[in-house]
């Protein structure tokens, strides 16, 4: 139990106000997990709750609510609803993310209050109805959500058709609460979800962004996103990843998208962090990878391509739910850096090293490598290449540098005296005699004859030089500042 909601508890029944823990928390606590959060239900109104708190805000254009702050932690204190207008959502549902719409089914004020038991009848799932009473620390309970608890059943209060349509967004909670429980949603609860489902078309993108962030973020992504595909629901969060996945590559599904959402869970489960950059890099990586394939058969160069395919992809995506910039921008640089991590050029190791989406970015090359999507060696060096001390990164450097030699085709060259360049090894003499049968007599530097005796005048066995190279000389000289050449015919000195 958590000490900051027994203090609002406490403080609003020592007001003469009625006051419940109620719905997720009570719910959680009853099966033995620890709850995320504690909400509270009062017959007390928000403005009556703020007068008592000082460190209270309200929130809400539906429905008021008041959160009380405390260092670490928000206790959310709701009046009773009364049932005068729909049904509106439970307490895990951020009310100030929701939009008002027109449609004469769906809520567009829900400021009606009410007793405890016409509350209880406005949530949405039995199992959210649940009342905790710390006068005798007794469960109240108005819908039976105390057996379909027992039971491993999600149910809808009332009919589920018209509950759906008046908020599209509980099929998809009843799709996050039955894998995250572990149970099974009712087959009255079920059958309207398959008919109903184009209805989340009509959700504004921004409150489905808040809502994919509980899907997936929770620790049973895995689980949420095969349900969310059985039900037909995940085709309208993500339109083109929902394509993409009905294709087959080398006649195998593709794994790579419930690879990242298994790793996911684990990390969310281990207690480490979850970037939402991350998790929407790995749900729209299949689309990505198609359109940018597109664009390098019709000539595109690989980066290019990828920018170009990347700006097409999320400008479709954010049509359907509206993520931050900040979150697209860090998804563009774990995607472009998959390239990068790949081709491993040794002037970029160290600074990829000190990318701050070098982590990610590694973590995602590992996950295709494991879903089948090739690099497998980069991979593996990246992973020892992380293991090693310095000694060991500058040998496996200095090794990429040879191998990025050789990939390209270079071998060493050495100039020549004429400025032109020798391939290694060739000699002076085979590059006089290159294109010629006849020997070649070759000039010393200072003009003199190989041989002694021998004329090296023009005309009998000429400078391996000659006037070209002279005048090529001359006029290097001449760019570097040093002497212009003459513009008369340059002379040699008779032997």
């Amino acid at each position: 139990m958590s000490e900051n909601a027994l203090k609002v508890l406490y403080r609003l029944r020592n007001a003469g106000y009625e006051a419940y823990l109620v719905g997720g928390c009570v719910r959680d606590q009853l099966l033995g997990r620890e709850p995320k959060d504690f909400d509270v239900a009062t017959d007390a109104h928000p403005e009556q709750v703020r007068e008592l708190f000082r460190n209270c805000r309200l929130i809400g254009r539906r429905f008021r609510l008041a959160h009380v702050r405390f260092r670490d932690e928000i206790i959310e204190v709701a009046t009773f609803r009364g049932v005068a207008s729909p049904p509106d959502e439970v307490e895990e549902e951020d009310d100030e993310a929701a939009s008002d719409v027109s449609e004469t089914t769906r809520v567009t004020d829900d400021n009606v209050y009410g007793t405890i038991e016409e509350d209880a009848l406005r949530r949405d799932f039995t199992v959210n109805a649940l009342y905790y009473n710390i006068e005798d620390f007794s469960v109240v309970d108005y819908a039976g959500g105390m057996a379909d608890l027992k039971d491993g059943m999600l149910r809808l209060i009332g009919d589920p058709e018209q509950r759906y349509r008046e908020d599209p967004v509980r099929m998809l909670r009843a799709v996050r609460f039955a894998a995250k429980l572990g149970f099974r949603i009712h087959p009255d609860s079920e059958a309207p979800i398959f008919e109903l489902a184009p209805l989340l078309a009509d959700i504004p993108p921004a409150r489905l962004f808040e809502e994919v962030l509980k899907l997936f973020q929770g620790g049973c992504a895995l689980e949420t996103y095969e349900q969310l595909r059985h039900y037909g629901l995940f085709a309208y969060l993500f339109p083109q990843t929902e394509e993409s996945l009905e294709h087959e590559e080398g006649g195998f599904p593709l794994t790579f998208v419930a690879r990242a959402l298994r790793n996911t869970d684990e990390r969310v489960n281990g207690g480490l962090p979850v970037t939402p950059a991350f998790l929407f890099a790995a749900l729209l990586w299949e689309p990505l990878r198609e359109r940018s394939a597109l664009l390098q058969a019709n000539g595109s160069p690989r980066m290019e391509a990828l920018q170009r395919a990347s700006d097409e992809v999320i400008g479709e995506q954010i049509q359907s739910i509206a993520f931050p910039r900040r979150f697209s921008v860090q998804a563009r640089e774990i995607w472009s850096l998959q390239p990068r991590l790949e081709e491993r050029r040794p002037k970029q190791i160290r600074s990829l090293l000190d990318h701050p989406r070098f982590r990610a970015a590694y973590d995602f090359l590992v996950l295709r490598s494991e879903a089948g999507e090739g690099g497998e060696e980069a991979a593996d060096w990246w992973t020892r290449y992380q293991e090693s001390d310095e000694t060991g990164r500058g040998s496996m450097a200095g090794e990429e540098g040879e191998n990025a030699r050789g990939r390209r085709g270079r071998k060493p060259r050495r100039r020549r005296k004429g400025g032109e360049v020798r391939p290694e090894g060739e000699t002076a003499a085979d590059t006089a005699a290159a294109g010629t049968d006849e020997p070649v007599e070759l000039a010393s530097e200072n003009g003199e004859g190989a041989a002694p005796g021998e004329s090296t005048a023009p005309g009998e066995g000429a400078s391996s030089e000659g006037e070209g190279g002279k005048r090529r000389r001359r006029r290097r000289r001449g760019r570097r500042g040093g002497r212009r050449p003459s513009s008369e015919t340059p002379q040699h000195d008779p032997a």
